[in-house]
């Protein structure tokens, strides 16, 4: 039974009256602030709205008038859990062109979990009015609630079940790859057009991951505009423009190659050069050298694509629609263990984790030692950063 209307609440959202959003979901009011010192700077918490002991916060801006940074955010968060075991925090910048709502969940034995909204001045507040709307208490339930109630609803409304967002990006890929299968010309051997299919598909997800971080010509719909552009310069009916004429070049002169010219970047735009061999010419480019893949498959996969959320970053999120490369991961899983015939194996994190914590770093630090041994006394610069860093992470 609706309480807020979604044009209420997005006024609410848009003119910043958080106390009024939260009053209207049978929330208590309360007018506090509390100064939180982080970074040799003070920040003022504002405490907008209560239940039950949970408190709905309101930050300030950093020094500069932005949110505050990631890390400062967590140090934020950690001392105002000190104040407040559960809270939900608005991160707000000075212009309030931007709203970033966090909450943290914490677990016994288990690393925190974060959990980001994000809201743009312009942008709709759909997302966060369906997170939002489910946090309404009724005066019937005011007399039994009680904090675990309160973060239970909270827990429910902000933080997805991420195992079921997971799958259901797996399987909307594999839709995707298969349907791709299909528009790719040239290869005449079925295994070869699988992995060529895979190889595309795995460019074009991290091309979406470092273009939503605007690392692609500070555009994060690059590679939607670039399509139309070209599509535009070739003509309606050049059905196969878009992949030889500019992919190629994206992957192996911009991506995979250093130095670009004047000329590549007034084709290409301002992009990086990744030395990883992700966009290096593959085997499969060089054996079968004639191609095709038509416009209409980059046109599906990019409607796919932007349906989620890309995040470089591994925490997580909860819109529900967030892809990390922790998601990434279960792909490859999944994709290519099951095609352990064809001789690929994808190893868990679990026991890369196990490999590099137990083996690879205990042995740069040994040969460090062996070969700089100043540098691991008791005043040397390891064991002084070492110190530095676990103060930092207790703040």
């Amino acid at each position: 039974m609706p309480y807020i209307s979604k044009k209420q609440f997005k006024q609410y959202v848009e003119e910043y009256e958080f106390t009024k959003l939260f009053n209207q979901l049978g929330w208590n009011y309360i007018k506090h602030q509390d100064p939180v010192k982080v970074n040799d700077y003070t920040y003022n918490l504002h405490s907008v709205a209560e239940k039950s002991g949970f408190r709905i916060l309101v930050c300030d801006p950093d020094s500069n008038g932005q949110v505050p940074d990631y890390a400062t955010r967590i140090k934020l968060d950690r001392a105002i859990a000190r104040l407040y075991r559960e809270h939900l925090t608005i991160f707000i910048d000075k212009e309030h062109k931007t709203q970033l709502w966090q909450w943290v969940w914490r677990e016994p034995g288990k690393p925190p979990q974060i959990t980001e909204t994000r809201w743009y001045r312009g942008q709709e507040s759909e997302l966060l009015y369906q997170k939002t709307s489910g946090l309404f208490f009724t005066l019937d339930e005011e007399e039994n609630i009680t904090i675990v109630d309160v973060t239970g609803r909270v827990r429910e409304n902000f933080q997805q079940n991420r195992e079921k967002v997971t799958k259901k990006f797996y399987d909307g890929f594999k839709k995707e790859h298969k349907e791709f299968l299909g528009f790719i010309k040239g290869i005449a051997v079925q295994t070869d057009r699988e992995w060529y299919a895979s190889l595309m598909l795995n460019r074009l997800m991290f091309c979406y991951f470092i273009q939503k971080k605007g690392f692609l010509d500070n555009n994060k719909n690059y590679l939607s505009d670039k399509l139309q552009s070209c599509r535009q310069k070739k003509g309606k009916d050049k059905f196969y423009s878009f992949y030889r004429d500019f992919l190629l070049a994206l992957f192996h002169q911009g991506l995979g190659s250093p130095g670009h010219s004047p000329e590549l970047i007034a084709e290409l735009g301002h992009i990086p050069y990744l030395n990883g061999g992700l966009f290096d010419i593959h085997k499969l480019e060089k054996d079968y050298q004639d191609i095709q893949i038509e416009d209409k498959a980059f046109e599906r996969v990019f409607k796919f694509f932007d349906e989620w959320n890309w995040h470089l970053d591994t925490r997580e999120t909860a819109s529900g629609k967030d892809i990390n490369p922790d998601v990434l991961g279960y792909i490859f899983e999944k994709y290519i263990n099951d095609r352990a015939d064809m001789g690929a194996y994808y190893t868990k994190e679990d026991i890369t984790d196990y490999i590099s914590k137990n083996c690879i770093i205990p042995y740069l630090f040994d040969e460090t030692q062996r070969q700089y041994k100043s540098a691991f006394t008791p005043d040397g610069w390891i064991w002084s950063l070492l110190k530095k860093q676990r103060r930092c992470l207790h703040i």
